[in-house]
């Protein structure tokens, strides 16, 4: 195994600890699930003896860390019963996160819906941190399909509102491509890391998503592809893993697959044959 943070998305059908089997099996050490079905409000229940087996497997296999991906219908921006169940969600996800010692919950935030809502969704990230244990991270991904996040500066200013340490960022490679922002070269790179610690702070910056596109470069479309076969290219994803600001970061793969059922050990390979 790689000492670099290499892991992907993968599924937790037939419990947590397939998912960490899973990882491990495609050889990956990091590691991304959802806590339930990402399209229902199903409320999370972990049992003891569930806890217990997952900690034991997770040391075992030695798969660190591990983190929740929100549910796809959380709109934290929304100011009605939408907004209340996200927060809700949000909550049991990071009350539940710190007894499997899993990092936090990466979220797309959601959408104003053509409604200038910012201080809705101020108001739902605050009450998150407050009532969830100060172990749990609550982590933006930015986005790249005109919702919430698309612009760094926009990021920038919800985490300074906040300003609590523990709201923190992932960055994918397709949504920041389809977004505008250029990384495939070592000077671009360095400017957009410039930009990032300028305006948010790199200290925020907590994981990548690495997934390549299938639409070229400012589409704002985040349609993702397997490494190197979209738009991106191989060159600029081993800038990213190398960069020497950001190597020690878990970089997380949200690929189709070779053969279109997920996640897959070619992608991984493919990018530990990048990695220096």
């Amino acid at each position: 195994m790689t000492s670099r943070k290499l892991g992907a998305h993968l599924s937790i059908a037939g419990g947590y600890g397939r998912a960490l089997e899973r990882i491990r099996a495609i050889g990956g050490n990091c590691l991304q699930i959802f806590s339930a079905s990402p399209r229902g409000w199903n409320q999370i229940s972990v049992g003891q003896e569930q806890r217990r087996r997952f900690l034991e497997l997770k040391h075992r296999l030695a798969i660190d860390p591990v983190y929740f991906h929100a549910s796809y219908l959380i709109n934290l921006a929304d100011a009605g019963a939408i907004g209340q169940r996200s927060r809700q969600a949000l909550t049991d996800e990071l009350n539940l996160a710190p007894g499997l010692e899993i990092r936090g919950s990466i979220v797309h935030l959601g959408s104003y819906k053509n409604q200038v809502r910012e201080p809705v969704l101020l108001d739902n990230i605050r009450t998150i941190l407050k009532h969830t244990p100060t172990q749990s991270l609550l982590i933006i991904e930015n986005a790249g399909n005109r919702k919430i996040g698309q612009d760094l500066d926009e990021i920038a200013r919800i985490v300074h509102a906040v300003n609590d340490s523990r709201l923190r960022v992932c960055l994918d490679s397709c949504h920041l491509f389809s977004a505008g922002y250029d990384f495939t070269t070592p000077a671009k790179l360095d400017a957009l890391l410039d930009q990032f610690d300028s305006k948010i702070g790199l200290d925020r910056l907590e994981l990548w998503h690495l997934n390549d596109s299938r639409d070229p470069f400012h589409s704002m479309r985040d349609r993702h592809e397997n490494i190197g076969q979209g738009t991106i290219g191989l060159k600029a994803f081993a800038l990213l893993l190398n960069h020497p600001r950001l190597r020690s970061l878990p970089f997380i793969i949200e690929t189709p697959g070779l053969d279109g059922h997920g996640p897959d050990q070619a992608n991984l390979d493919v990018l530990k044959k990048l990695a220096c």
